[in-house]
């Protein structure tokens, strides 16, 4: 995908690491880790995601244990990579291609190294929140992907192997030259250690963590990597060509002293985030490869998700249908149902044209797999009563396939004729009393079924609450009424 990199490495002067040379201090470094892990029985959790920290952090301690005699390589040392479904595509099939050759190496080096990739649970993934429950595009006040994409999956492994041995330590890459509020939460943790270099977790019970290239420079990272060869064949090289390529601009300086800026400080992550004003890397990926032009569909995606003012695409309403006020405006709530079959359809436009476009080994690439479409069309039809089911009709429109999903519980869905839809439309004054009856319609077929109703009118309840409102203005002059704002208005609701 990238062309290697060569870096003139007989003008790269070694660096002092703390006074020593590079070699001294890896040499040192090698037989710390070496100590701690034949300290006891305590297995050890690497965190992997393919970039330079975690990579020469995974690496050191494969150069220790391969220094060891094989009977003496008998801990357990886990290394797990968090997939979130929606990474850069690059920088996905980049680790997932380490950790396959990180496995086949680790048999045939007869090393206790046992590569993992996490993934979310279904009903956490990205797209099963965004288009299927109308979780707006994540912002630093709504941050609600981080914790479901990278957090829980990570932690349910790390807890699961805690429990099982009484205690785990996590060799993490991260480093105090990262950021000031990095260096401040390594420092308190730092305060608490129990044994030298290892620190306690902050919020994993029964987790130890140690973190060999704490002190690292970016500089000394890329230094290392440069000169170590990669212990599971992976190319380092290759890896720095990723880095520059992801970087916004294409040159890549050379090293040579620590006074030169390192083309290490790129952020990769997810091709959806929104959390950065922009996503320089992606966007620098496809400016500086004509090979990922096929990308250009992910960036506009990703800028169509990042608008300043959403409003237009949002519920006035929460999620639980209540009403919330700030600055004399309702907050708007979850994506409205034409904003979120307008954001299903562009993405599966965007995967057919890729794998129709795009290079070979993209022919095959998956953005939002079947098993999340299956639970988006659920919560669409059973959870908002989105009758129509229109799912199967945009898969098949976007993709030119008809839709390879399983048929709904006739018994659960009201299963409408579009002739029905059509004529309910019709006898309705007004968009909000269609989504009222509609409601209505749905919750009534669900518990009909049921031997036992109980629950049947405080669900109808609900929907009348929700749906009581004549439109977004009305709303908030009712909700203005309820805080004692608006005493002229409180007739317009019907609750």
């Amino acid at each position: 995908m990238y062309s290697p990199v060569f870096l003139p490495l007989d003008i790269v002067k070694p660096q002092p690491f703390g006074g020593r040379t590079m070699d001294e201090a890896i040499q040192e470094l090698l037989e710390e880790i070496r100590e701690l892990y034949l300290a006891d029985g305590t297995p050890w959790v690497v965190g992997y995601s393919g970039g330079k920290d975690s990579t020469i952090t995974a690496q050191l301690v494969w150069m220790a244990l391969a220094g060891l005699p094989a009977e003496q390589r008998t801990k357990p040392v886990h290394v797990i990579s968090t997939d979130t479904l929606v990474e850069n595509p690059v920088v996905a099939a980049w680790a997932n291609r380490s950790l396959e050759a990180m496995r086949t190496a680790a048999a045939a080096q007869q090393m206790p190294i046992e590569p993992h990739r996490l993934t979310p649970e279904l009903e956490d993934t990205f797209w099963v929140n965004l288009i299927g429950r109308g979780y707006a595009a994540p912002r630093p006040k709504f941050r609600w992907c981080t914790d479901r994409l990278k957090i829980r999956p990570s932690n349910k492994f790390i807890l699961d192997v805690a429990n099982k041995y009484g205690q785990v330590i996590l060799v993490l890459g991260i480093r105090k030259a990262e950021s000031a509020t990095r260096r401040r939460t390594m420092e308190r943790h730092e305060r608490g250690r129990v044994r030298d270099r290892l620190s306690p977790h902050g919020s994993l019970p029964g987790s130890l963590v140690y973190s060999p290239v704490e002190a690292w420079t970016t500089d000394e990272v890329w230094m290392a990597l440069m000169q170590y060869p990669n212990p599971w064949g992976h190319s380092n090289k290759d890896l720095l060509a990723m880095y520059r390529g992801a970087s916004e601009d294409s040159e890549c300086p050379l090293v040579v002293d620590t006074s030169t800026p390192s083309c290490g400080d790129s952020r990769m992550g997810c091709w959806t985030c929104t959390m950065v004003e922009q996503d320089k890397s992606l966007r620098a990926m496809v400016a500086n490869d004509e090979e990922l032009e096929w990308m250009r569909p992910l960036l506009a995606l990703r800028d169509a998700l990042d608008i300043e003012d959403d409003r237009h695409l949002r519920d006035f309403r929460r999620m639980n249908g209540s009403l919330m006020i700030h600055r004399d405006r309702l907050v708007h709530g979850p994506y409205t149902q034409a904003a979120r079959e307008d954001w299903l359809r562009r993405l599966l436009e965007a995967q057919t044209w890729i794998r129709a476009h795009g290079p070979t080994y993209v022919r095959d690439i998956t953005l939002i797999t079947l098993d999340e479409l299956h639970l988006i069309r659920r919560i669409w039809v059973f959870t908002k009563h989105e009758i129509e089911d229109n799912l199967p009709g945009i898969y098949e429109e976007a993709t030119g396939q008809p839709f390879p999903g399983r048929p709904l519980d006739e018994t659960l869905s009201f299963n409408a004729a579009q002739t029905m839809i059509d004529t309910l439309r019709e006898v309705c004054d007004d968009e909000e009393e269609y989504l009222r009856i509609r409601a209505l319609l749905a919750v009534h077929r669900r518990y009909n079924v049921m031997t036992r109703r109980a629950g049947l009118l405080d669900a109808l309840e609900k929907v009348l609450e929700k749906h009581s409102f004549e439109d977004e203005e009305d709303a908030l002059a009712f909700a203005q009424f309820r805080r004692g704002e608006n005493p002229d208005k409180g007739q317009g609701a019907l609750f």
